[in-house]
């Protein structure tokens, strides 16, 4: 696909994002997790470190708890997570990744650094430093100005 110069930031950032996005389930469906998509990324992030409840995922997500449900519902089912009881509320459940949901996250991260280094021979060391410490500032001064607003995390 040819992009034209004319086309906008939030535009290059989406289609970038995207192609990002394919190519690393497409590696990781070759590796393997071929039943993850992006979305459990999202889902993981908010698990880590330490685990987390439905509605804390639910929070972070900005979708709902029902969501959040089948989300972990269908990584349950195929050992990504675990749910455990809630140390301190007896109804609750605090889901953790799994042993196979840690292998994932270690391939999306070799894949990720694949990718990462793909670009960096296309367009140099220097100027991926750049982009990603310009994009860094962008993210640090959207914080600072409205730190309530939903970021969602990206795997």
């Amino acid at each position: 696909m040819k992009i034209q110069q004319e086309t906008d930031l939030t535009s290059l950032l989406s289609i970038a994002l995207n192609t990002m996005l394919t190519e690393l389930h497409q590696k990781l469906s070759e590796r393997g997790f071929d039943d993850l998509k992006p979305t459990h990324g999202f889902l993981f992030k908010c698990i880590l470190p330490n685990g987390a409840t439905g509605n804390e995922l639910a929070d972070k997500l900005g979708i709902t708890k029902q969501a959040v449900s089948k989300m972990v519902d269908y990584l349950e089912e195929r050992g990504y997570v675990k749910r455990h009881s809630h140390p301190t509320d007896k109804r609750g459940k605090t889901i953790v990744i799994s042993e196979r949901g840690q292998l994932a996250i270690k391939e999306k991260e070799e894949i990720v650094a694949e990718l990462e280094k793909s670009f960096i021979q296309k367009i140099g060391s220097k100027r991926m430093d750049n982009l990603k410490e310009d994009l860094r500032k962008v993210v640090e001064i959207a914080d600072e100005q409205k730190p309530t607003a939903r970021i969602r995390p990206v795997w």
